[in-house]
């Protein structure tokens, strides 16, 4: 079996999609002989062993997310002669470009293809033109169902594209509708293991940052965009204590439409209401991600979406054993989206959920004051997060790659048919 996961983000270049492929491309290698991940480096599409992900890859042609990507994956297909293409989307990552949403049907001239498998890891539809309307979700569903297979990685976003949810938050921006066929349920997996560099000391590692003993170190990790909710955050913080800090761990995203945003975030940080109470680490490697937030005391991930397991940043906060306060998708306090709205689950597809006050704590989306409350009653109670991190660790322990790498097998076998 030949397979080449297809992605538009790959280390060393940011991003959560990214350093997904590389957990599951290198999980899968120790199962498939012959593994390739296909990405876009200094304009050009290269092909790189996931074993050695930091040789520039073998070039395959010159090429840029948008139409010209068409050809240089032809080109690819036609050389290297995969069985299957496994594409890992997200629309930001592809500059919003509807290129990638047509290449199932681009490829489907193609006298001989590889069976193509999608990964949806949002669902968010393209820019295409003002007032693309209906156009936009059109182009969405395309890719979805121009595939052999569609994986999703939650319960929500499998609801969503089998019509059994029609209340997503913003309608305006998110695909909302059905498709022909059933959507297969992988999760991720943590891309950041509990590993920090060799001879970590908490102790050491906070007062490198200037963290005293006595100062409580919320963490937030993750690219700075709009759907992550850092502005609410930061509006917490304005009203809690001056012993309460705020660690971004993490940088800018990449992605255009996210720089305007991110700047006007960094503009806050240096206020006078906040200078001096937030610190930004910029993109580290993976061990350095892992000592900040073995380092802080709880995590704040007040996404304005609502928190789904398709979120590598939520994952890793509750694999590092950390209390984290998180947003409901239905903007309650009772508990999670899929609980709440009852979603019944394909056959054989066991996921666990986020659960208030057992694995996290959980507000309503856009909740400042609610934040702030929970921000306090955990910097104030040892015993809360104790409990929390416990049931955090345990919930995490749900998603290994290994069973991730499994599942990807064994649908890549019902496909090609080895």
């Amino acid at each position: 079996m030949r397979v080449v996961l297809l992605s538009a983000e790959y280390p060393p270049n940011p991003g959560g999609v990214g350093d997904y492929t590389q957990c599951l491309s290198a999980a899968l290698a120790t199962r498939i002989a012959a593994i390739e991940v296909w990405t876009i480096r200094a304009g050009m599409l290269c092909a790189i062993n996931p074993q050695i992900p930091e040789q520039i890859g073998l070039p395959i042609a010159p090429a840029t997310w948008g139409w010209s990507a068409w050809g240089a994956i032809c080109a690819g297909l036609q050389r290297h002669k995969p069985d299957l293409l496994h594409i890992q989307y997200q629309t930001g990552a592809y500059h919003m470009h509807p290129a990638l949403n047509l290449l199932p049907a681009r490829l489907g001239l193609e006298s001989h293809r590889p069976q193509i498998v999608v990964t949806a890891h949002d669902l968010f539809m393209p820019y295409l033109f003002p007032k693309a309307g209906p156009l936009r979700s059109w182009v969405t569903r395309r890719l979805l169902e121009d595939c052999d297979a569609t994986v999703v990685t939650n319960l929500e976003d499998f609801a969503a594209i089998t019509g059994q949810v029609q209340n997503k938050p913003n309608p305006t921006v998110h695909f909302v509708g059905r498709i022909r066929s059933t959507p297969h349920i992988i999760p991720i997996g943590s891309n950041i293991a509990p590993n920090p560099p060799v001879g970590y000391n908490r102790a050491v590692w906070r007062a490198t940052l200037g963290i005293s003993p006595e100062t409580t170190l919320v963490a937030y990790f993750g690219l700075i965009s709009p759907t992550k909710g850092l502005d609410v955050l930061l509006d917490a913080l304005e009203q809690l204590p001056a012993n309460i800090r705020v660690l971004i761990v993490g940088g800018d995203s990449p992605a255009p439409q996210d720089r305007q945003y991110a700047a006007h975030l960094r503009e806050r940080i240096e206020s006078p209401a906040l200078a001096g109470r937030v610190l930004v680490t910029g993109h580290c490697t993976p061990p350095d991600v892992s000592a900040h937030l073995l380092a802080a005391d709880i995590a704040a991930l007040p996404f304005a979406d609502g928190a789904t397991f398709r979120r590598g940043s939520l994952l890793a906060a509750l694999a590092h054993g950390l209390p984290t306060i998180t947003t409901a998708v239905d903007s309650t306090h009772q508990g999670s989206y899929t609980e709440q709205a009852n979603i019944p689950a394909p056959e054989h597809t066991q996921l666990p959920k986020l659960v208030d006050q057992q694995n996290a704590a959980l507000i309503a989306i856009g909740d400042t004051q609610a934040l702030v409350m929970h921000i306090q009653q955990l910097a104030q109670n040892p015993t809360q997060r104790a409990k929390l991190a416990e049931g955090a660790r345990t919930l995490a322990a749900a998603f290994g790659w290994d069973a991730i790498a499994d599942r990807h097998v064994n649908l890549y076998q019902q496909l090609i048919g080895k």
